[in-house]
């Protein structure tokens, strides 16, 4: 297993990199030129910063293969899901570098995020919890687990998180959050003590919009967490 330091900076590159194309936009935004000569440009000032940098997973096998299509088949034709592909694969790649066994993620919504990070447990021989309050998206996220053969490795918990939370137990690795945003409070306070030391909380939609400032206070006064915020995504520490 890596070492903390090494895996925060590896962490800290992959946020980086995978998360990048939530940055681009604003004044330059994608497909704007530059000028000539800035790194990212091609001769002639095209901007190669774009999508052509951001190639989709290659499977490894056919299992991957069947994953990905299930995936895709979330993206075209389900309503719901509650990060973009390019959060997913971060949340997959962060899950098996750090040999994640237990993995807690508040909103399931259908389940697109956890068959991600269901693609790094099949690596790691761990298990995801997710809770979800809405009857119709929990038992849509079930049939797809099923599609993706992640059953026996996802446990879906139907119910008000709050509550449900309660009955967890560490430690946990991971801590996803992408549910109520005004709960993220409360779901860190009682699952933070629950998270080992060297673990992660991760928290969705963390901008100017949707942020609570609460829980962004909660984050980063505390001497035991170190926080970073990247592309909507807030990436949490715990030292110790």
């Amino acid at each position: 297993m890596l070492k903390k330091a090494a895996l925060w900076i590896l962490v800290m590159a992959m946020l980086a990199g995978v998360l990048a194309a939530g940055e681009r936009g604003g004044a330059a935004g994608r497909g704007q030129r530059r000028g000539p000569g800035r790194p990212g440009m091609r001769p002639g000032g095209q901007d190669r910063s774009g999508s052509e940098l951001e190639k989709p997973s290659v499977p490894k096998d056919d299992n991957e293969k069947k994953i990905l299509g299930v995936l895709e088949n979330i993206l075209a034709n389900q309503r719901f899901r509650n990060v973009p592909p390019q959060d997913g694969r971060f949340l997959r790649i962060t899950a098996e570098s750090m040999n994640a066994k237990n993995v807690v993620e508040i909103g399931t919504s259908t389940g697109y995020s956890a068959i991600w990070f269901g693609m790094a447990l099949q690596k790691t021989s761990g298990k995801l919890t997710t809770f979800e309050i809405d009857a119709q998206r929990a038992a849509t996220a079930r049939a797809n687990f099923k599609r993706a053969g992640m059953a026996d490795i996802i446990t879906l918990i139907e119910g008000d998180a709050h509550d449900e939370v309660k009955k967890l137990k560490g430690p946990i690795d991971i801590l996803f959050l992408d549910a109520d945003k005004e709960g993220y409070v409360d779901y860190l306070t009682k699952l933070l003590p629950l998270v080992r030391p060297g673990g992660l909380v991760i928290a969705h939609n963390i901008n100017p919009s949707m942020a609570d400032p609460k829980y962004m206070k909660a984050i980063t006064t505390d001497p035991n967490l170190e926080t970073i915020v990247r592309s909507g995504v807030g990436l949490t520490l715990k030292k110790r």
